[in-house]
């Protein structure tokens, strides 16, 4: 199979570009810099050198493609707004754009990589793909962006027959990772983490490679415009320290970062999120953290499409070993 995939030099994208050579596919990737891209192109992979907002390149990528998995995103929360339009334009622009040009090539098979972000904050409950949220509400402009792509890509499915499949990740974690999860766990392991920062922050945290493997399941056997949530272990921030400590052997943080003193300390975010590992816009933070859950059920991958993904001490567990924090002759200890 000849497929396109773009964010290949991203933690999940790079990954899907692996193990698609792996599958003996085809591999092409659109690349805003050819340099960057180097290791991909050295592995056997195709490049194409343009961004999403390149119609020609968009164009030239989805020529002749059986497939696209369309991966690339601007994944950061607590962004000025400043950064906020580069944002919307990656995400939502670019995510069109793309959508256009495999529908202009007549691309048999598309996957969109959306998020589980786009039910918003959940509330406690365990929602599934059928759940609708209100437009407005949004816990951060990334969480916005996605939900507008994730609109664009069910849109197009409905009035124009893109021949689309959408899977929506959970939090993702794995070896390499540098999202907000993978800094706490990072920290933590490197003994640096002595209060943590929104507890009880409700997430479904899912292994890298059962992203990836998931997502090649939908490619191959999803039904077209159904959305397939794909997660790991419903859990929270604390659960997931805690996992990680007993992995370790080493003690939870006892104590909490007091979100009231957060707040208090939104006016001088830029300096303060430096300081703590953490992102400028603290108010943004706050509200895509304190309370909140992103919580969502994904049995209808588990039950159509045959998705296996592992528990979270067998995730936490394998990624230690691959970062060289524990010893993989200790695993089953």
């Amino acid at each position: 199979m000849r497929i396109l995939i773009t964010g290949a030099t991203g933690f999940i994208g790079g990954r899907l570009a692996k193990a698609a050579l792996n599958r003996g596919d085809q591999v092409r990737c659109l690349v805003r810099d050819a340099e960057r891209a180097a290791h991909l192109e050295a592995a056997g992979c195709e490049l194409i050198v343009g961004d999403l907002g390149t119609p020609e390149a968009l164009r030239t990528a989805c020529d002749g493609t059986d497939a696209v998995i369309h991966a690339a995103a601007n994944y950061e929360v607590g962004i000025p707004k400043r950064d906020r339009e580069p944002m919307r334009q990656a995400n939502v622009v670019g995510t069109e754009n793309l959508l256009e040009a495999a529908l202009d090539a007549a691309v048999p098979r598309v996957v969109y990589v959306s998020t589980v972000a786009v039910f918003g904050n959940t509330h406690g409950e365990v929602v599934d793909e059928t759940f609708e949220r209100a437009p407005e509400g949004f816990t951060s402009y990334y969480e916005e962006t996605k939900y507008q792509a994730h609109q664009v890509a069910k849109r197009m499915i409905a009035e124009r027959d893109l021949p689309c499949v959408i899977v929506q990740p959970g939090g993702v974690y794995g070896p390499g990772d540098t999202s907000s999860v993978g800094k706490t766990l990072a920290q933590f392991a490197d003994g640096k983490l002595p209060a943590l920062p929104f507890p009880d922050l409700g997430l479904n945290l899912v292994h890298v490679d059962d992203v990836v493997t998931g997502t090649f399941l939908a490619l191959d056997s999803g039904e077209l415009g159904r959305s397939y949530v794909l997660g790991g272990e419903i859990t929270t921030m604390r659960a997931m320290i805690e996992c990680a400590a007993g992995l370790l052997g080493r003690r939870p943080p006892r104590m909490s970062v007091p979100t009231g003193m957060l707040k208090a300390l939104k006016p001088f975010g830029p300096l303060v999120g430096a300081g703590m590992g953490q992102p400028p816009n603290l108010g943004e933070l706050i509200s895509s953290a304190d309370g909140v859950t992103f919580w969502a059920s994904c049995d209808r991958a588990i039950k159509e499409l045959g998705y296996a993904p592992r528990d979270l001490k067998t995730g936490l567990r394998q990624t230690f070993e691959a970062e060289g924090r524990i010893a993989a002759s200790a695993a089953g200890a």
